[in-house]
């Protein structure tokens, strides 16, 4: 997919309960990362998963 002309990605909306937000940005921050840089990486191991991993199966033999 072709990256938007402004050069920025587009916003998302998504639920997260305050205490799980909470503990990520205090995580992220003392990596030096953002909550944004985490997710796309978090995004980035599930989609590149096998089905059997990201469903909690254990992989087929």
């Amino acid at each position: 997919m072709a990256r938007p002309a402004t050069g920025k990605t587009p916003n998302r909306n998504v639920r997260v309960p305050d205490a799980l937000w909470e503990a990520a940005k205090e995580r992220a921050a003392s990596e030096g990362r953002t909550v944004t840089d985490v997710i796309v990486s978090a995004l980035h191991r599930y989609v590149s998963a096998p089905r059997a991993e990201r469903d909690g199966q254990p992989p087929a033999s």
